[in-house]
């Protein structure tokens, strides 16, 4: 059914401004966006939106969807379990307005499969498959009495998300395995964690020689690297040995930020895991090692998004969430506030995301050709950034690849 879209107030994603205009739909693409409405078409669906708001479906760049706990360590969930949860997060992910999420780690070609065949409404889905960790890497989440794993290459990391792979052989095993099964991008651990049990914050992780490696297998295959890093130190090496985006990042410093700028590389803030860890990671089990390393990263976390932008870094947006804290997904939008405008914030979880996930002009944006993933708000978002809520409620319509999802 083609469908238009008329007497719309319109925020495209790219730029910082509202224009009046009419959204023609053909299938699952937008076929064209004009100024003015001439009702020449037949067999279609016009929706007045007069007072309404239309911008693109939002983005989330580092999502866990398999992240059934708040805890990492899953050695004793049963796969049916995780898939249960995932399904259920990735239609409330949809409800508020994710139209598309990248999974840093944990999403398979499985869940994918069940997207496609739509036996479940989510989001589209970017995955990494398994992110790669060195041994006592950040994705190494075995207790320290767990048997010794003598493989170089091995799937048995505790957890979901990740697995182990130790050497330049077994990480372009790795890489190769991941883009088999359909990931869209690969995620490597390339400095400690706080949700991990046996590393520091601080760590370096993975040699440059593997590090180079995955970046090749990866750029071979036509997409990218994605890293976790914090400090200044992982983030230069790993910009340097060719990763595109920095996940979290939150020690950035002026010397960190000039070298992602010259590379063109992004940072994806996490602000989320964080507030929630704080507000509520006693009262959800959170792990004790996690809660103390929680305040090292946090303090500076905004200044590193602040740094970024004094420095021409391009900032996408992310939340990181866990288990039950994922519904926590739009305190993100209030978080980032404190450092951004609503434009810069909604640039980020629209275009800015889209250019990095090699999705430029097709998600991310209202322009021809694009995707109909679009939102129809009450208000102004440049104006209230407070619009977006854990239950979407100020969300009048969802339209995703051309259909309603919300009406």
């Amino acid at each position: 059914m083609k469908k238009l879209l008329v007497n719309a107030k319109i925020f495209d994603g790219k730029q910082n401004k509202i224009t009046s205009g009419n959204i023609f739909i053909n299938g699952n693409k937008i076929s064209k966006v004009t100024e003015k409405y001439e009702p020449i078409y037949k067999d279609i669906d016009v929706i007045d939106l007069e007072g309404q708001y239309v911008m693109p479906g939002l983005i989330d760049a580092h999502v866990h969807v398999t992240a059934n706990l708040v805890s990492l360590y899953q050695e004793n969930e049963h796969q049916a379990a995780i898939y249960a949860k995932s399904f259920k997060e990735m239609h409330q992910m949809l409800l508020r307005g994710f139209t598309s999420v990248r999974d840093a780690g944990g999403a398979d070609a499985g869940i994918l499969d069940v997207l496609d065949k739509k036996i479940i409404c989510g989001p589209r889905l970017f995955i990494s498959g398994k992110a790669l960790s060195q041994t006592a890497g950040h994705g190494d989440f075995r207790h320290k009495t767990d048997a010794f794993e003598p493989c170089a290459c091995s799937l048995k990391s505790a957890s979901s998300i990740s697995m182990i792979c130790d050497g330049v052989s077994a990480v372009r095993k790795a890489t190769r395995e991941q883009l088999r099964q359909g990931a869209s991008q690969i995620k490597i651990m390339a400095s400690g964690g706080i949700a991990s049990p046996t590393d520091k914050v601080t760590n370096l992780q993975f040699s440059d020689e593997e590090i180079s490696a995955i970046v090749e297998e990866a750029n071979h295959f036509g997409t990218y690297v994605m890293a976790h890093a914090y400090t200044p130190e992982a983030i230069i090496r790993s910009i340097k040995l060719g990763v595109k985006s920095i996940e979290h990042g939150n020690l950035l410093n002026m010397e960190a930020a000039k070298v992602m700028s010259q590379h063109k590389a992004y940072l994806v803030p996490t602000l989320a895991i964080y507030n929630a860890f704080t507000q509520y990671g006693s009262i959800v089990e959170t792990p004790a090692h996690t809660l103390e390393k929680l305040q090292l990263v946090q303090k500076q976390a905004l200044e590193s998004i602040k740094c970024a932008k004094d420095n021409g870094v391009s900032v996408g947006f992310g939340t990181d969430l866990l288990g039950e804290l994922m519904q926590y997904q739009s305190t993100e939008f209030k978080l980032r506030s404190k450092v951004d405008t609503p434009f810069e914030t909604l640039h980020s979880a629209t275009y800015v995301n889209a250019k990095m996930m090699n999705m430029e002009g097709k998600l991310g944006i209202i322009s021809n050709g694009a995707f109909a993933d679009l939102l129809v708000l009450k208000e102004n978002p440049l104006e209230n950034i407070e619009l977006f809520d854990e239950n979407g409620s100020n969300i009048s319509m969802i339209i995703q690849d051309g259909k309603f999802i919300k009406q």
